[in-house]
């Protein structure tokens, strides 16, 4: 075979098995809609690697943690109700149960958790856990543990954690067995345990990252897709009940390399009424991505539901 046809050909078997996997067009008609993206300010080398984001109830202080074991709180700085830039206000290592700061493998921080008390929950991967601080000066305290999640993979424990209004958490682990078609899904009343209460169906390609109860009473989940060198996402709402999910409705979904690695999600409902999907993107720590605020509108529909 002749060398100018032979490098063609290689590259295309290269290629192809990608291509079969390339992640199909986001629908269209979806109810949440882009409002804003702003950059997240560099302001140290400890700022990177946003995994956890939650904001107070009228969507201008945020709270945020690395998977370097860092926490940030601040400020979105909005114009005419859209956001067009944020101020970081205070930032410090997490601190463990014995008000230390503890080093790798039990820094890597992934979701965060406000609760209507003023306690925030952070939960960790590779030391699988979450912590509840009852103010971000104080040391980290377990509100209780269980074994079972010393069997989740290093880098894919415990990215999604959400707090019900009644205190009740949620813990959604990013990682899905092969050929899967459910997620594991803990929960922890109050004054009870963690469990392993329901699963969460998921879809070939997405992994649960993010989440959080919106005022609308629904559970919200980001859930994130890989493909080399970018990302896809989306969200959905869905209902709770004691046995589980249902009313499992997709509401915004982005095609690959609209946004980067988006694993922080925050739910809450604007002046108009009108609820909103605040996001951080995850850089990594590589100079090549970026860590950003990206926030969606959900222009009626599910944001005018009753609560």
């Amino acid at each position: 075979m002749r060398r100018r046809f032979a490098i063609p050909l290689i590259a295309a078997v290269g290629v192809a098995p990608w291509l079969w996997f390339y992640p199909d067009a986001a629908p269209d008609g979806l109810p949440a809609q882009l409002s804003a993206v702003v950059d997240v300010p560099k302001v140290g080398d400890w700022l990177g690697g946003l995994s956890g984001l939650d904001l107070t109830a009228d969507g201008n202080t945020f709270h945020m943690v690395t998977d370097r074991g860092h926490r940030a709180t601040g400020r979105l700085i909005r114009e005419d109700g859209r956001l067009v830039s944020i101020e970081i206000t205070d930032h410090q290592p997490l601190k463990d149960r014995f008000d230390k700061v503890p080093e790798f493998p039990s820094t890597d921080a992934e979701g965060v958790a406000l609760d209507d008390a003023g306690r925030v929950f952070v939960s960790f991967e590779h030391a699988h856990r979450v912590l509840v601080y009852d103010s971000w000066e104080a040391a980290g305290r377990w509100p209780s543990y269980t074994r079972a999640w010393r069997a989740l993979s290093n880098n894919k424990g415990l990215e999604a954690l959400a707090v019900a209004q009644d205190g009740t958490l949620y813990a959604i682990p990013e990682e899905i067995n092969l050929g899967a078609w459910e997620s594991l899904v803990y929960r922890k009343r109050p004054g009870e345990g963690w469990h392993q209460a329901f699963t969460l169906p998921v879809n070939i390609g997405f992994s649960p990252v993010g989440a959080d109860f919106g005022p609308d009473g629904r559970f919200y989940v980001l859930e994130r897709g890989l493909y080399p060198f970018g990302f896809f996402s989306r969200v959905r709402s869905m209902s709770v009940s004691e046995l589980g999910f249902t009313n499992i409705e997709t509401v915004m979904q982005t095609n690959l390399f609209d946004h980067g690695n988006l694993e922080g999600l925050a739910v809450w409902r604007d002046d108009t009424g009108d609820i909103r999907l605040t996001m951080v993107s995850d850089d990594n720590f590589y100079p090549f991505m970026r860590g950003q605020i990206v926030e969606y509108v959900l222009w009626g529909g599910l944001a005018k539901e009753v609560e």
